[in-house]
């Protein structure tokens, strides 16, 4: 039997943006979640891949994973991702500390990575500018801070061409004096969708004419 199904409502195109640097390097996830003590001590005894790693701070346990984009990774040279688990799982009482109970997303970029962007370290960059505008801080070598935001405001053709002719003819701006950056992400408030812009002549449109 067919049953009635409701055309889902439609998004407004003109509502707020938020326009940032698409960084190139390896999409990655801290996930910090507090456990009870029977839960922590069930965590340390089953014998497993190590996925989960269980710290205490300030008397509360946490468990503590990283993820690269398609899965779960640990510290070891054959099951981690440019070294990310292995940096989470070294440093996950200040990750606790810094960014708190949730599943943080952001890019694992620098030295060895992708475009490299002439970085003798590596940084995580945060994705979500809202929750984590406040996060800068150095953890063990690693700065963490948001990607950089170059746009707020209502969506804008002019905006977003704005924004991806500056980098294109300034530089990165999460690594000022890289002269290649990658292009820009546009994070859509009403429909929460994430777009990407890139300046390699793979996206088409009236931004071109002006570079």
């Amino acid at each position: 039997m067919h049953e009635f199904r409701e055309w889902p409502k439609t998004k407004r195109l003109f509502r707020d943006i938020v326009v940032t640097e698409k960084i190139d390097g390896t999409n990655s996830a801290i996930h910090l979640t507090t456990v009870a003590d029977w839960e922590a001590e069930l965590i340390r005894s089953i014998p497993g891949d190590g996925s989960l790693h269980v710290v205490e701070v300030d008397g509360v346990k946490w468990a503590v994973s990283a993820q690269s984009r398609r899965r779960i990774i640990t510290p070891g040279k054959t099951t981690d991702n440019y070294g990310f688990a292995g940096w989470v799982y070294d440093n996950a009482e200040a990750l606790v500390r810094l960014l708190g109970e949730g599943l943080h997303f952001g890019e694992w970029w620098g030295r060895g990575i992708q475009r490299g962007y002439g970085l003798n370290e590596r940084r995580f960059s945060l994705f979500n500018t809202e929750r984590h505008g406040c996060v800068d801080a150095s953890v063990g070598s690693v700065h963490v801070r948001p990607v950089p935001k170059t746009y707020e405001g209502v969506f804008s053709e002019e905006a977003i061409t704005n924004e991806l002719t500056n980098l294109r003819h300034h530089g990165s701006v999460a690594a000022p004096g890289f002269p290649n950056p990658e292009g820009i992400c546009v994070y859509h408030s009403q429909s929460r969708n994430v777009y990407k812009v890139t300046l390699d002549n793979n996206d088409a449109g009236k931004w071109e004419a002006a570079a």
